[in-house]
């Protein structure tokens, strides 16, 4: 293919270099023109193993084209790679200066051009920015509508400084967030044939991941440090607990636990979290990751309790009141700190959960619900029809298994049905729907 690269810092030289050795003619375009002079020597303006080699040998084999020019770049080629910089401004915000000013040129240069042409955004942006700030300066430009002689793509990157080059042929996998079947097939061709599933999502989805990669890379080296730091001041070797912990991949590396919903609670976790940074503390260990994880998961419930007051003062049915389903656990349940949120709020409350049966309740357990709402009993009713028939909104913490085409047949179109489970059917519900994270 005829491949255009944009921006030949970290990501557009690893790209160039890469796409060249696989047979495409590309064509590198920068502002920068010490840039664009070491490449036209074969030199990679980027430090990285292996790199300068193989920037030599496509520049040698004459696949590689520069230029300063947009127009030209769009011109001779049928796909183009923004890779320009998006740097933090003084508040955080990113700078898209690079980004909107590269927008008009090759709006400017799809006017005058005939055939179709796909264009991918790899430049991190915030989930929005390459449909709400990006397209609509192409379009204006250009005087062409997306679909009309041009498609639209964003592809997040995973390439670690360092290791670039064999991120690129192994990657954990490739997203494409387009605009449309035919601008997704156009990248397939370049790199369908990698060893990694190959993913076609909503262009916003895709550049929320590639935001949540980075932050969750940046949770996890966080995470290690301040364990790291809690074990050295107990002499315990914190490289051995953390290889153990990475040995579960059940529960520890794995799927588990990440996956958008309410807030945590149970026996344990709170319990265990409060007591390592209670460790921390009496041993003057800063730990600000691990001890803004209560305050975090607070904040989840705040946010469950002001969905529901957006509604006024409704009347309310809470399905579950255990901190999982299957269980009768109460202690640090989240949901009756929902509960009790919502009683102090003034709201009438109604609550579903077969499983708690308040007379069997023992010991911990027990003494939990009575500290935290006494009145229990005259809230928990036996059957789902007594809960939902009253309510203005239903809350869904969990149903128990079997009910469901129940719950979905007894929910009403003027009711709202907030949801904190994820609930597989919510398609198939008439009422308004609102997820807690979603």
């Amino acid at each position: 293919m005829r491949v255009s690269v944009f921006g030949l810092g970290y990501v557009g030289a690893v790209s160039l270099a890469c796409l060249a050795r696989d047979g495409h003619q590309v064509i590198g375009v920068d502002v920068d023109k010490g840039k664009l002079d070491l490449l036209r020597k074969g030199q990679s303006p980027i430090v990285e193993e292996g790199i300068q080699e193989l920037t030599k040998q496509v520049v040698d084999a004459a696949r590689v084209q520069l230029t300063d020019q947009a127009e030209v770049a769009i011109r001779d080629s049928d796909l183009s790679f923004i890779c320009v910089g998006t740097p933090s401004s003084a508040n955080g915000a990113q700078d898209l200066t690079a980004v909107l000013r590269l927008a008009e040129q090759l709006g400017a240069a799809i006017k005058a051009k005939s055939t179709y042409h796909v264009i991918v955004l790899r430049s991190t942006v915030q989930p929005g920015t390459t449909e709400e700030r990006f397209l609509p300066i192409i379009e204006r430009v250009s005087g062409k509508k997306l679909g009309e002689g041009f498609g639209l793509c964003f592809q997040p990157e995973f390439l670690r400084e360092g290791t670039s080059i064999k991120d690129y042929d192994n990657p954990p996998f490739t997203v494409i967030g387009s605009d449309s079947k035919r601008s997704a097939s156009v990248v397939r061709e370049l790199f369908g044939h990698l060893p990694c599933d190959f993913i076609v999502t909503k262009i916003r989805t895709a550049e929320a991941l590639k935001m949540s990669c980075n932050a969750f890379h940046a949770l996890k080296i966080t995470f290690a440090n301040e364990v790291g730091r809690i074990c050295q001041s107990l002499e315990v070797d914190s490289h051995e607990v953390m290889a153990l912990l990475c040995r579960d991949q059940r529960l520890n590396i794995s799927p588990a636990y990440l996956r958008p919903g309410f807030a945590f609670g149970g026996s344990c976790l709170p319990k265990d979290l409060k007591a390592l940074t209670y460790i921390a503390k009496s041993r003057d260990v800063v730990t600000p990751m691990l001890s803004g994880l209560l305050g975090s998961n607070r904040a989840h419930i705040d946010h469950a309790v002001d969905l529901v007051l957006r509604h006024g003062r409704p009347k309310i049915g809470l399905l579950g009141l255990s901190f999982k389903p299957g269980t009768d656990d109460l202690r640090e349940s989240p949901l009756v700190t929902l509960a009790k949120r919502l009683i102090g709020e003034g709201l009438q409350l109604k609550i579903y959960d077969p499983e708690v049966h308040l007379s069997h309740l023992m010991g911990a357990n027990r003494r939990y619900i009575e500290e935290n709402i006494p009145h229990i009993a005259s809230l928990m009713f036996k059957s789902l029809d007594e809960v939902i028939a009253p309510a203005d909104v239903v809350v869904l913490g969990h149903l128990p298994k079997g009910e469901a085409d129940h719950f979905i047949a007894l929910c009403r179109p003027e009711q709202t049905v907030i949801d904190l489970a994820n609930f597989s059917g919510h398609k198939r519900l008439r009422s308004h729907y609102k997820g807690v994270c979603w």
